[in-house]
């Protein structure tokens, strides 16, 4: 295989999507051991670096302010001065072959946007979204590798589990809830969830980020209205770890993880960790992995999934956050009937 030197990768979005991206840069550092890979992402992801030594430096754009042109602008500055010799871009937008073109690099892989794409791209792939985002992410280099795509894989020292244990993660970002997009069941659920946890004699950690302040307050607030917050099971890590590194550290430390879909559910998927994965309006099949490690529960309300093929926000009925305590229930154990074996 020839080296290529220098290889950009351009992957906007959360920290869940560049967890996704994951197998495609693994990919190519196997394929160019001694190139350097350098990932244009954006600032609220731009710790993804500690969970993997494939990455070699980042450049931050942040897209979602109206200084976006001149960031994409110093992107391509960026370019000119590297001289690339490959880029590979998530992106369908239709302008992405133009940038991709601009930038001078000789190989440029991204989506089929149309035809101005197959001009200007050396491959424009089809862009399949009916599949698992890492799946789909991974067809942007089918020219470049045979080998089949691997699952997410999150660099972390040995951790011992912590024996009968199940880690919460109630929450999602602020950034959602901000663009009306619901993707959790309300404080109650997860504090009953918490109860029968504990009555079932399990070690519950409940953990958060700085989004989940209100949750995480009021899931508290109704354990310590039953005396619940002071059980010598419960353990509450909300606010004290320290990094996202730490935070999928404690992930792998937990035998099962409960989370909503969001970042850490792809952390967990990176490192391992039995996961029970609450999805309201979004689609399992396409952001969870096939694999008895990963249990999806969601409500048969008839409308689900729907974002993002049918809609952009979640709808003001919501009935498919409706969980049932008892068939979360019944996966988690399911989960911890496969550790005991």
């Amino acid at each position: 295989m020839n080296k290529e030197h220098k290889i950009l990768l351009i992957n906007f979005g959360g920290i869940g999507d560049e967890i996704l991206f994951l197998p495609t840069i693994s990919a190519l550092r196997k394929l160019y051991k001694d190139s350097i890979i350098t990932l244009a992402l954006e600032p609220r992801s731009a710790s993804v670096m500690q969970l993997t030594q494939d990455i070699d430096e980042t450049i931050t754009v942040d897209i979602k302010k109206r200084s976006k042109f001149w960031g994409l602008l110093k992107l391509l500055f960026k370019a000119w001065q590297e001289k690339y010799d490959m880029v590979i871009s998530s992106g369908a937008n239709k302008a992405i072959p133009i940038l991709l073109f601009m930038m001078g690099v000789k190989k440029r892989y991204g989506y089929n946007s149309g035809s101005l794409s197959k001009i200007l791209l050396t491959k424009a792939v089809t862009l399949n979204k009916q599949q698992y985002a890492a799946a789909m992410y991974y067809d942007l280099i089918s020219d470049l590798t045979q080998e089949k795509m691997q699952l997410p894989e999150i660099s972390l020292e040995d951790i011992s589990k912590i024996p009968n244990s199940v880690l919460i993660h109630p929450g999602v970002s602020k950034m959602s809830i901000e663009k009306k997009i619901y993707k959790a069941p309300n404080a109650e659920f997860w504090s009953e969830l918490v109860e029968k946890l504990l009555s079932e004699g399990k070690k519950v950690i409940l953990s958060g980020g700085g989004d989940d302040a209100e949750i995480i307050g009021k899931i508290l607030t109704n354990l310590k209205e039953k005396g619940l917050s002071d059980n010598e099971n419960f353990r509450n890590i909300y606010g004290k770890t320290t990094s996202l590194k730490d935070l999928a550290r404690r992930i792998k430390e937990a035998e099962v993880m409960v989370c909503s879909d969001s970042a850490p559910m792809h952390i967990g998927v990176g490192v391992g960790t039995k996961i029970v994965a609450l999805f309201g309006p979004t689609d399992e099949k396409k952001l969870l992995p096939v694999s008895e490690n990963f249990k999806a529960a969601y409500v048969n309300c008839g409308c689900r999934p729907c974002l993002w093929d049918k809609a952009q926000q979640s709808c003001s009925e919501r009935f498919c956050l409706n969980f049932n305590v008892e068939e979360v229930l019944e996966l988690i154990q399911q989960q911890f009937s496969q550790v005991n074996h």
